[in-house]
């Protein structure tokens, strides 16, 4: 295994993660700022008032994206057992 392999393998490993953590990400920072401006607007400083909506808009993204994200895991998986013998060789 040389050194370019493991690059390339690292490097797939944090494009595939950043596939699967970005949808999740995205959704919390966006429903963060919409509510750090209503906070903002209406000077309501409540630190908890957070936590509702970013958990609910998470599971939903997570019940629209999970079986696409669950996919591209087991891809990866998939292909990474599949090229062990060419990588050890």
């Amino acid at each position: 295994m040389t050194n370019e392999t493991i690059s390339i393998i690292a490097q797939e490993t944090v494009w595939v993660s950043l596939k699967l953590m970005g949808p999740v990400l995205l959704t919390s920072l966006c429903v963060g700022l919409l509510i750090s401006m209503f906070q903002a607007a209406t000077s309501i400083q409540e630190q908890t008032l957070t936590f509702i909506p970013k958990l609910a808009s998470i599971i939903v993204v997570l019940m629209i994206a999970g079986p696409g994200m669950l996919q591209t895991l087991i891809d990866y998986f998939q292909d990474l057992m599949r090229d062990i013998p060419t990588l050890i060789g």
